[in-house]
C-alpha cells in the first residue's frame, strides 16, 4: 500500500494533523487582553495600597506627634502639682490665708486629765492681722482655742509629767 505524495509519514504526520491548519490571531485575542486587564487592575490596587498605606503612615506621625506633646503638657502639669504640695509652698500659701504656726497643744489623758499648757498662736510678724472668726464649738461641747474644762468644771492648766510630750 502506497501513501499518497505531500502526506508526512510517523510521529511529524500525527504531530501536523493536531495543529490548526490557518493562523489563528482570534484565539490569542481574548487571552492578550485578559492579561493586560489584570495586569493593570494589580497595579492600579497596588498603588491604591500604596496610597492608603502612606495616609495611614502620616496619621501615625500626627498621632505620635499629638501624644509626645500632651504627654510633655501632662508632665509639666504633674510637675506644677508637685511644687504647690512642697512644704514651702504650702507654707507661703498658708500665711497668704492669714495663717499663722500654732502654739504648743495641750493633751487629754483617757481619765479626762489635761497634759501641758496650751497657748494661742502668736500672729506673725510681717503678716497682715488675721480675721479673727467666731469661737467654734468642737464635737465635744468645748470652743476651740480654750482649755477643756477639768471634771470640777475649771480649765485646768497642768505642766505635762511624762517627758517628750
Amino acid at each position: 500500500m502506497s501513501k499518497p505524495a505531500g502526506q508526512p509519514e510517523g510521529r511529524v504526520a500525527r504531530l501536523t494533523r493536531l495543529m490548526p491548519a490557518g493562523p489563528s490571531t482570534a484565539a490569542r485575542t481574548p487571552f492578550v487582553l485578559l492579561v493586560v486587564v489584570l495586569l493593570g487592575g494589580g497595579l492600579i490596587t497596588l498603588l491604591l495600597l500604596n496610597s492608603a498605606l502612606n495616609e495611614g503612615s502620616f496619621e501615625l506621625s500626627e498621632l505620635k506627634k499629638r501624644t509626645t506633646e500632651l504627654t510633655d503638657e501632662q508632665q509639666a502639669l504633674q510637675h506644677d502639682v508637685d511644687a504647690s504640695f512642697e512644704p514651702d509652698a504650702l507654707a507661703r500659701r498658708a500665711r497668704e490665708l492669714g495663717m499663722v504656726p500654732g502654739g504648743s497643744p495641750a493633751f487629754l489623758d483617757p481619765d479626762g486629765k489635761v497634759r501641758g499648757v496650751p497657748s494661742k498662736a502668736a500672729p506673725a510678724p510681717l503678716a497682715p492681722p488675721p480675721s479673727t472668726p467666731a469661737p467654734t464649738p468642737t464635737p465635744s461641747g468645748t470652743v476651740a482655742g480654750t482649755p477643756a474644762p477639768t471634771p470640777s468644771g475649771t480649765p485646768a492648766a497642768q505642766p505635762s509629767t511624762s517627758p517628750g510630750r
